[in-house]
C-alpha cells in the first residue's frame, strides 16, 4: 500500500485509496480538465471536493501542495522513479498524465509542441481573458457604471473565439482529427463563457460555428460528462 501520511493535505483529505491518483479540486473549468483527463485516460483516482466557499483552498494543508492556492491539484503516489509527485497547475499536470497514459498527446515532437502551443494559449488568453469577462458581466463588476472594462475583455474575448474558429475550419479538433489535451484544455471554458457566464449573446458565439460545432462534439463524450461533475459538490 503507498504511503502518503509525509504529505500535510492527507490529513485534511484522509487518502481511502492511496495507491490512486489523489485530486484535489472543484467542478469548475480549470478543475474539470484534469477530471475529464483522467476519465478519459481511465488512470485510477480518487477525487477530493476542495470548497471555496469554507476557503479550503487557503487552508495550510493545501497550501503545503499549491502555494498558489488555486485548484486542481494532484499527488501520484506513482510518480518518476516510483516516488510520489505533487502537482498543481492544470496545464503541467495535463501535460503530466498525458506522458504517464501515453495519450491524448501526439507522440513525434512536432505534433507534441503543436498540441503544447494550444494549452499554453488556453492558459495565457483564453482562462484569463473569459475568467475576466465573467467578473464585469455576471459578479460584481456588473455593478460597475463604466462598461469600458467589461467592453475590453468583450472584444478580447471575441477576437479569442475568432482565433479558435479559424484554427477549427475543416479540422474535427484544435489538432485535426485526433482529440488532445488541447481541447480538454480549451473547452470547459468555451462551455463556462456561454453557460455560466450567461455571456453568449454578449460574445456573439452564434458567430462562430466551428467552435459552436466542436463544443457540441465535446460535451457529448462519455468522459467529459462524467469530468464535468467531479469532485461532487456537496
Amino acid at each position: 500500500m503507498s504511503d502518503l501520511s509525509a504529505f500535510p493535505i492527507t490529513k485534511k483529505w484522509p487518502a481511502a485509496h492511496p495507491e490512486r491518483i489523489q485530486l484535489y479540486s472543484l467542478p469548475t473549468p480549470n478543475g474539470v480538465k484534469v477530471s475529464i483527463m483522467l476519465e478519459e485516460t481511465g488512470l485510477p483516482y480518487e477525487p477530493h471536493l476542495v470548497r471555496f466557499d469554507t476557503n479550503d483552498q487557503m487552508s495550510p494543508e493545501f497550501l503545503s501542495v499549491n502555494p498558489n492556492n488555486k485548484i486542481p491539484a494532484i499527488i501520484d503516489p506513482h510518480g518518476p522513479d516510483g516516488k510520489p509527485l505533487p502537482l498543481f497547475e492544470s496545464g503541467a499536470i495535463l501535460l503530466y498524465l498525458a506522458d504517464k497514459s501515453g495519450q491524448l498527446i501526439p507522440r513525434d515532437a512536432a505534433g507534441r509542441y503543436e498540441a503544447i502551443q494550444w494549452v499554453m494559449f488556453q492558459m495565457g488568453g483564453i482562462g484569463p481573458m473569459f475568467g475576466q469577462l465573467g467578473f464585469f458581466h455576471k459578479f460584481a463588476g456588473k455593478e460597475y457604471e463604466d462598461k469600458r472594462p467589461r467592453d475590453r475583455y468583450v472584444a478580447e474575448s471575441r477576437r479569442l473565439l475568432g482565433v479558435l474558429d479559424q484554427r477549427l475550419e475543416g479540422r474535427e479538433w484544435l489538432l485535426g482529427d485526433t482529440y488532445s489535451i488541447a481541447d480538454i484544455a480549451t473547452f470547459p471554458w468555451v462551455r463556462n463563457l456561454i453557460g455560466f457566464y450567461e455571456a453568449a449573446e454578449l460574445v456573439g458565439i452564434q458567430d462562430f460555428a466551428n467552435v459552436r460545432r466542436v463544443l457540441a462534439a465535446f460535451v457529448a463524450r462519455p468522459a467529459v460528462a462524467r469530468g464535468l461533475e467531479i469532485p461532487k459538490r456537496q
